[in-house]
């Protein structure tokens, strides 16, 4: 074996720092001054938003294990208290430099732009008198400040909700009624808390003859004026800032009769959970102080920052025209050109399979799909997993469409699918108003795997159809997000298909079955075995070969697996766009592993496995990433691709990914990522722009032919 005497013990990144270089990632295309300023801003606010989710569940998880002086190292040997240290010191460091960009190149690039954001010590005369008739009239109705006594605890600090914090001081004696909600008997030093209003517009426009289009924020507006809730006392200090609270605790899944309940109640616990991170505007360390200590928080969980909070507010300036140089030109989401408009759908999927490419392809085949199957009185039966969906979802109105007019109609929704959980238990209502059978759960365990099956009565059979995704049902994401899907009737697929809902329905057996892979009773276990057959190859001369495309890499199993391949000689090329534990280019460990992450307009969301086999290809597509959660807590499924082109075009779509040079990031065993770029008279390659032009060069030639057959007909 390659390597054997070198040999060293596996070594693993630890999961958490893993998934913030991730972030560390998407700020350097924040930072790149070839990428336009207003596509610059949406990777500082995609930032904040990323670092909101992952205090509320990582680090609060974390916290959880702390404060339970829980010791235990993790894979990387770090103990949760060290890793709430690691943790903190490095977003720090992300933290200022994503708001340095912020401060000295995106809003600067703004103003130069003729869009300009004023800070209240810059308002004129004449913004002042705006700004405070504006605030009397449109924000001061909406508003109700609460004093905070020295011993309580902050009251109705809503989880992710802007607030600003005043010190108050009193001027003049003043009547229990003149003061609303201050007592006179009270000290005369008073501390009041004003929640943001969440339903008016972030972005206000001020007044200014001759310097373009200038703007300040609602924020600023009610940390200026808010003294005029406090008739009686003068302002004092004033500070901005926002709470982060816990959102890691599971629902009690033992309620099997009112589980939707417990999950509202989980649901409603945000809002009051333990805080575990506070943002803050740098005005007063007095008041940040203050509020660090009543809710609870260590220096450690404060992030106090020079510029507005909510960086995502800032996009509200794309509302003013003549901005379009400062986006990104538009790709166009081209049809499919393998669903003729003329065919029906049926028979094309019936004589063979069919790839779609979202967001490169128009999400359109998927909705059609669905759409014309609930339109057909030839179809019998429609089944369906839903993980997260968009908010008007055509899917779902083909579904009550569809059950309304009599067809079977089978839903499973994932109610635990974090952060839609509301929507979904809505879509369940709806939904089973609708006469549909909803699945809403399976104990333990969430259905994250994305299937679709429409079974259909035919002359000379009942035929199943389906859709296999990489992918949510959701016609949103599908303009935002990379993922690879098919269509298929193959006999031996729909049969899987049909096993798998009866199983996540409760009403089967764990079944074997021919070419559907699902976790978590056999996928883990098939993945480990395909790398072993790679090993087994390259050891009887058939060099190995393994390259992989995900979200996240952290199963210590498939890891260790990888590393044993490495030693052995397979070559392993990983393209991982978030977490990775795995350590590349470690002597006599991973010096046959490489690593890249792609970080472009789309986000990288598709699952491509391929196994060389020696020369006998495997190529795979599935909704799971090599996590212990997919692989051993939650439904998921793998499929082969077995038609022969459709491989040959996944395979050269997976190897792509590896050669770009303009959008791609390289992982060192140092764990530090560093940005491809081109050697001197190297082609420029763009992994994404390649696709792009590829399908606009695909639908060109469809066009051109059609317009031929057009004139042939015609004469």
């Amino acid at each position: 074996m390659k390597g054997k005497e070198e040999t060293k013990k596996p070594v693993y990144f630890n999961r958490e720092l893993s998934w913030i270089e991730f972030n560390g990632r998407v700020l350097d295309e924040a930072a790149q001054k070839n990428v336009p300023l207003l596509e610059r801003l949406k990777f500082l606010s995609i930032v904040s938003s990323n670092f909101d989710e992952f205090f509320m569940v990582r680090v609060a998880g974390l916290k959880a294990q702390t404060a339970k002086n829980n010791n235990e190292k993790d894979v990387a040997g770090m103990t949760p208290a060290a890793q709430m240290e690691a943790v903190s010191k490095r977003i720090q460091e992300l933290v200022e430099i994503q708001y340095s960009i912020l401060r000295d190149e995106i809003l600067p690039g703004l103003a130069a732009s003729g869009v300009k954001y004023v800070k209240p010590a810059e308002y004129t005369e004449e913004q002042s008198r705006f700004l405070e008739t504006f605030f009397e009239q449109n924000i001061f109705p909406l508003l109700t400040p609460v004093r905070i006594d020295n011993h309580d605890f902050i009251p109705g600090i809503i989880n992710l909700r802007l607030h600003a914090v005043f010190s108050l001081k009193k001027t003049e004696k003043t009547s229990a009624e003149s003061t609303g909600n201050i007592d006179e008997e009270d000290d005369e030093n008073q501390i009041a808390v004003v929640q943001i209003p969440a339903g008016l517009e972030r972005i206000l426009e001020l007044p200014g003859e001759g310097e373009g289009r200038l703007f300040t924020l609602l924020d600023d507006a009610v940390r200026i004026f808010g003294g005029k809730l406090f008739p009686g006392f003068s302002v004092e200090e004033t500070m901005l800032f926002k709470i982060t609270r816990g959102a890691d605790r599971s629902v009690d899944e033992d309620r099997d009769s009112d589980f939707i309940a417990a999950m509202e109640e989980v649901i409603v616990s945000r809002h009051s959970s333990r805080p575990v991170r506070l943002l803050c505007s740098n005005e007063s360390s007095k008041l940040l102080d203050f509020i660090r200590l009543h809710a609870q928080l260590t220096h450690q969980d404060v992030y106090c920052v020079d510029g507005p909070l909510d960086i995502a507010a800032l996009n509200g300036v794309s509302k003013f025209p003549g901005l379009e140089e400062l986006r990104d030109v538009p790709w166009k989401h081209y049809p499919c050109i393998d669903f003729p408009a003329d065919e029906s759908i049926w028979d094309v999927i019936k004589k063979n399979d069919v790839l779609l490419h979202v967001p490169y392809q128009a999400y359109d085949p998927v909705i059609r799909f669905i759409t014309e199957a609930a339109d057909d009185p030839d179809v019998l039966a429609i089944k369906i997993t839903l993980y997260r969906t968009s908010k008007n979802s055509p899917i779902i109105k083909a579904l009550e469409k569809a059950a309304l007019s009599g067809k079977h109609v089978t839903v499973f929704v994932e109610l635990k699918a974090r952060f839609d959980e509301e929507q979904n238990i809505n879509w369940v209502r709806r939904l089973t108003d609708a006469g549909i059978i909803v699945v809403y759960g399976i104990a333990r365990l969430k259905v994250h795997a994305k299937v679709l099956q429409i079974i259909r009565k035919e002359p000379d059979a009942v035929r199943a159809y389906a859709h296999l995704s990489t992918g949510n049902y959701n016609d949103k994401t599908a303009t935002l997000y990379g993922d690879l899907s098919l269509f298929t009737a193959n006999r031996e697929l729909t049969t899987d298909i049909t096993m798998f809902f009866n199983m996540i329905s409760g009403c089967s057996a764990i079944l074997r079955m021919s070419r559907l892979i699902i976790s978590p009773v056999k996928m883990k276990n098939k993945l480990l075995s395909l790398i072993m057959r790679e090993i087994e190859r390259t050891e009887g001369g058939h060099p190995g070969h393994i390259i992989a495309k995900m979200n996240s890499l952290a199963d210590p199993d498939i890891i260790d697996a990888l590393y044993k391949a490495s030693q052995a000689g397979v070559k392993i090329e990983l393209n991982i766009r978030g977490i990775c534990m795995l350590v590349p280019g470690i002597p006599g460990l991973s010096e046959n592993i490489t690593v890249v992450s792609i970080i472009d307009r789309y986000l990288e969301h598709s699952r491509i496995l391929w196994f060389e086999n020696g020369r006998q290809g495997e190529l795979y597509l599935a909704s799971a990433d090599w996590m212990p959660r997919n692989l051993e807590k939650r439904v998921e499924t793998m499929f082969p691709v077995l038609q022969e082109n459709l491989r040959k075009e996944i395979l050269k779509i997976l190897k792509l990914y590896f050669s770009d040079n303009t959008k791609a990031h390289v992982l060192e065993s140092s764990g530090y990522w560093h940005r491809k770029t081109r050697k001197p008279g190297e082609k420029y390659v763009r992994a994404q722009e390649t696709l792009q032009q590829k399908e606009e060069k695909r639908y060109a030639i469809m066009e051109k032919e059609s317009r031929t057959d057009f004139k042939v007909r015609r004469n």
